[in-house]
């Protein structure tokens, strides 16, 4: 890889830092989510409606639908939705969406990853989405850095003061960066989005290396809560092949130092009791929530620990509400809420504490 040119600094906001507006896709029609008439298409649109709904409560939102499907879109979202329609091939906007920056000025800047369908994959089509990132950051009005890196929205997570968090099995894939090594990646993660510490996640939930996973994505076992502090995904069941997963995810974080120096505090948040779905182990995670302007927009599984999850992050998150959205639908197409949605901060500068 090519040394970057790092023209002006440029900072990742941190999620909780205001936003503008929040960004989404609609399902289309395809490998993933099933046909036009499918009752799983159907299913997951009315997911997706869900959460830009709840979401539009908060904050502006503009949902992506491809050609002729906006009338549908509509339909579902109603008038506070914003729809625009534009060619795509799925409909996981965190990925394969822009990452928002902020200029050395404060201004609004966009990080347009390559993105090439989560390493390759079989079943993935990505024509469409691979121009998403530049699409969509044109539409905000965000002039667009391009980067030689593949990678995804859902493979990291920033606390906007200088840490990022990054998974081995997702930046180092094969069928991603064939040749590069933590220090590439790094110098590139760094320069596009001004950070300077990277906690490195061995690998991420083991269903997200079935089909249709990520291999790895860090979004859907562990976040920042705010500088300092990190939550991480918590099977407790011995008997679920995430227990030592995240036990051993559990351990390398409370030995980790983030950029400032600081010894991570980590906050374990128990996983849904269900331990099977979809034919195979569950993945299902509070930890792939989404903080918008005053909310925090959380999964929901119909399961004991909502309610769990629901108190810690509300504790997490003083002076926010906690919605809780049934992400069942999303997930079984692999991915959650979080994976969804795409924040676009303020356009000036926000300071690191939450709102």
């Amino acid at each position: 890889m090519t040394a970057p040119v790092q023209q002006a600094p440029v900072t990742m906001p941190a999620e909780w830092a205001r936003h503008e507006r929040t960004w989404m896709a609609f399902p289309p029609p395809n490998a993933t989510f099933g046909g036009d008439d499918s009752p799983t298409l159907a299913a997951a649109r009315r997911a997706w409606a869900a959460v830009a709904v709840t979401v539009a409560r908060h904050e502006p939102v503009t949902l992506v639908a491809g050609p002729g499907q906006s009338a549908i879109a509509r339909e579902l979202v109603g008038a506070a939705v914003h729809v625009i329609e534009v060619p795509l091939d799925d409909a996981w906007l965190r990925d394969s969406g822009p990452t928002f920056v902020h200029d050395g000025a404060g201004r609004l800047a966009a990080v347009d990853w390559v993105f090439n369908g989560w390493g390759a994959q079989s079943w993935a089509r990505w024509e469409q989405d691979a121009r998403l990132g530049a699409w969509v950051a044109g539409l905000a009005g965000a002039p667009v850095t391009p980067s030689s890196l593949v990678n995804e929205g859902g493979g990291l997570h920033v606390d906007g003061e200088g840490t990022v968090l990054l998974t081995e099995t997702v930046q180092l894939d094969p069928a991603r960066n064939p040749g590069l090594t933590k220090a590439d990646v790094e110098a590139e993660i760094h320069a596009r989005l001004g950070t300077t510490t990277a906690i490195w996640l061995p690998r991420g939930l083991t269903r997200d290396y079935d089909a249709f996973g990520t291999r790895g994505h860090v979004d859907i076992v562990a976040t920042f809560l705010r500088p300092g502090v990190v939550a991480v995904h918590d099977q407790t069941d011995p008997g679920h092949p995430d227990f030592a997963v995240t036990r051993e995810l559990r351990e390398l974080l409370a030995d980790a130092t983030d950029a400032r120096g600081r010894r991570l505090k980590v906050v374990p948040v128990p996983a849904p009791t269900v331990l099977e779905a979809d034919g195979g182990p569950t993945d299902w995670s509070y930890i792939n929530h989404y903080v918008a302007n005053g909310v925090v927009v959380l999964c929901a599984f119909d399961d004991p620990h909502d309610a769990v999850a629901a108190d810690i992050l509300a504790r997490a998150y003083p002076g926010r509400t906690v919605e809780l959205v049934d992400a069942r639908d999303i997930f079984a197409h692999g991915g959650g809420i979080h994976c969804i949605t795409q924040q676009q901060p303020s356009g000036a500068p926000a300071d690191a504490t939450q709102e």
